[in-house]
């Protein structure tokens, strides 16, 4: 129970980084991180902020009942490794990306499987655990 409780605040926490800064990438546009915008790249990038944000909201809603959300969390950790490895084909292809950008890398390629080993761990125990002992019809 109490390792149960330290997954969903890790997760919470976690996820509130996609949230904060797939809002302000939509709110801001590519003009929030450099003075040039192409009208197309703004678009696709709002866009792109808007899939960031709600893949942080997807995490959260995981977090009630954790254990039983094995399924949404896998499929939300496979497309947070896809980005993070698209990220990183990037850094081959074009060099390296600032500081922030390579924090990012390491949470898609490392912190978020981490989570997802962890969510299976803590399914897995509960899946084991003997179903409480509701009281019967009196």
């Amino acid at each position: 129970m109490r390792e149960r409780r330290a997954l969903q605040r890790m997760v919470s926490v976690v996820a509130l980084v996609p949230v904060v800064s797939g809002l302000y990438g939509v709110l801001t546009g590519v003009g929030g991180t450099s003075g040039l915008v192409d009208v197309s790249a703004d678009s696709h990038y709002r866009y792109l902020s808007g899939l960031h944000m709600g893949i942080g909201i997807l995490f959260w809603t995981c977090v009630p009942g954790i254990e039983a959300k094995t399924g949404l969390f896998r499929f939300l950790t496979l497309v947070v490794v896809l980005g993070g490895l698209a990220r990183l084909l990037g850094l081959a292809l074009t060099g390296l990306p600032s500081l922030t950008m390579l924090a990012a890398l390491a949470v898609e390629l490392g912190v978020t499987p981490l989570l997802c080993l962890w969510q299976a761990r803590i399914a897995g125990q509960a899946s084991n655990e003997p179903p409480s002992a509701a009281p019967g019809p009196a």
